[in-house]
């Protein structure tokens, strides 16, 4: 069996799904004053980096980024940079981040560092969602929708000089 890729995004294109998913953001909060976004490392922060810029890009919203990483050890050892205190979270949105949404396990254990915070909302935004979900957690914001098999994989790439996303 080879290993055939399918470039599904190249750079352009990419970001233009982030200015989708960055207006989207925008529409669904309007009306307040101060956002927290939080991208799941490696490349869902590199995502929420782009997000980040392009809704500073078309809206008057102060943004806050933090880095969440994800212990794929103990999923349960969830980390937050900077750290925070829920006190900081209280009536406050967060927009968690992440570049591929496969069976939802690592989104699901990302958003446990705010369960304990008395949030005004949190919400999800996905550049790629696969439609694999094991677990209970959907996707508020999408950037592309694939059905894949089982088998096959997407590769999400924030290298210099080449940002692509290819289905392998």
């Amino acid at each position: 069996m080879h290993n055939a890729r399918t470039l599904l995004l190249d750079s352009r294109q990419i970001q233009q799904r982030i200015d989708r998913l960055a207006y989207q953001v925008y529409e669904d909060n309007y009306d307040i004053p101060e956002l927290f976004i939080a991208g799941i490392a490696n490349s869902g922060f590199v995502v929420a980096e782009r997000l980040e810029s392009a809704i500073n890009r078309i809206c008057p919203i102060k943004t806050h980024l933090l880095r969440l990483t994800v212990d794929k050890d103990e999923p349960t050892r969830c980390t937050i940079d900077p750290q925070i205190s829920k006190d900081v979270l209280r009536n406050k949105v967060v927009i968690v981040v992440d570049d591929v949404l496969n069976s939802g396990k690592t989104l699901m254990y990302s958003l446990r560092p705010f369960l304990d915070a008395d949030m005004r909302k949190i919400r999800t935004a996905l550049l790629v969602d696969r439609d694999h979900k094991r677990y209970p957690v959907e996707a508020d914001f999408v950037g592309m929708t694939l059905s894949t098999t089982l088998q096959e994989h997407i590769r999400v790439e924030f290298s210099a000089g080449q940002e692509a996303v290819y289905l392998e």
